[in-house]
């Protein structure tokens, strides 16, 4: 088996699934740089909140320091180097969301590192964001926790395509349909992007205010849905989307670095927590890919 290799020390004082201690930013907060429907700065929380509550997802924008999401970018890209050469424990990596035998410029890839947190510190400090925090509790309560410590933990993703990937695009779905008989929900994903999103890299499609409603009528594949819309992101944007909102990842369009789309994703809940050693038998894979 390979060794376990551990970057510094990601838990900061923070019990796993307990609602987290806000921590004081760091560096310079950067600047909202567009006014795009449903993206709102650090301090227009209220704002945010009310258009999540409406539409089912809304994008904080400005609040992540480039120098953290730089370093954590850098520790994200060795750790996926470590999981593909054997250096991380395999509970990093995943053979129900990943292909194990992905392949990327003829090279074995892994498209996903599991608890990424638990090897990168400064993953740990962006999804530990004040405001990231403030917002998961103002949508789900006080008592909110995050689930960084079972199923499949904060997950890194680098959704590159090519004749070998393991990744293309995925189907219409709401998360809450990964878990039905779960006692976890409500839930709030949270979505730290490190590239920009784009026809050429691919993009989040959603339904809003589907959250509101029921899944009978969802697709299940990539159909085009009446009043659907393209979330498009810019880098360090933290989009946020309601577990039970209709949402597909589309295809990316390009080929090589441009088509590089990597973020940092995880999820809030609000109720019963997973107990330690839960795993993953019970997940429910219910969008194709």
């Amino acid at each position: 088996m390979p060794a376990t290799r551990t970057v510094g020390s990601a838990r900061h004082g923070v019990q796993s699934g307990h609602a987290a201690p806000e921590r004081p930013p760091t560096g310079t907060v950067r600047p909202v740089t567009s006014n795009d429907p449903g993206a709102f700065g650090p301090d227009e929380l209220d704002a945010l909140c009310a258009y999540f509550g409406s539409h089912g997802f809304a994008t904080l924008r400005g609040a992540v320091d480039e120098v953290d999401l730089a370093a954590a970018e850098s520790e994200l890209v060795r750790a996926q180097d470590d999981l593909v050469g054997g250096g991380l424990d395999a509970r990093h990596a995943t053979a129900i969301l990943d292909d194990p035998d992905a392949t990327v410029d003829g090279r074995r890839f892994a498209h996903y590192v599991c608890f990424a947190t638990h090897v990168s510190p400064f993953a740990d400090r962006l999804v530990h964001l004040p405001a990231l925090v403030e917002v998961s509790r103002r949508l789900l309560g006080p008592g909110a926790w995050l689930l960084d410590y079972e199923q499949f933990g904060i997950v890194y993703q680098d959704a590159r395509p090519g004749p070998g990937s393991g990744y293309t695009r995925i189907g219409w779905h709401s998360d809450h349909q990964s878990g039905p008989h779960l006692d976890v929900w409500p839930g709030v994903a949270f979505t730290i992007h490190f590239d920009p999103t784009s026809p050429a890299n691919g993009f989040l499609r959603v339904l809003p205010g589907s959250h509101l409603g029921g899944t009978e009528k969802m697709p299940e594949g990539f159909e085009r849905v009446p009043g659907e819309i393209a979330v498009y992101q810019e880098r360090g944007d933290v989009l946020f989307h309601h577990a039970d909102l209709w949402h597909s990842a589309a295809r990316a369009t390009a080929d090589g670095e441009v088509a590089v789309r990597r973020h940092l994703r995880g999820s809030w809940h609000g109720g019963t927590r997973l107990p330690v050693g839960h795993g993953t038998d019970d997940f429910v894979k219910n969008a194709r890919r």
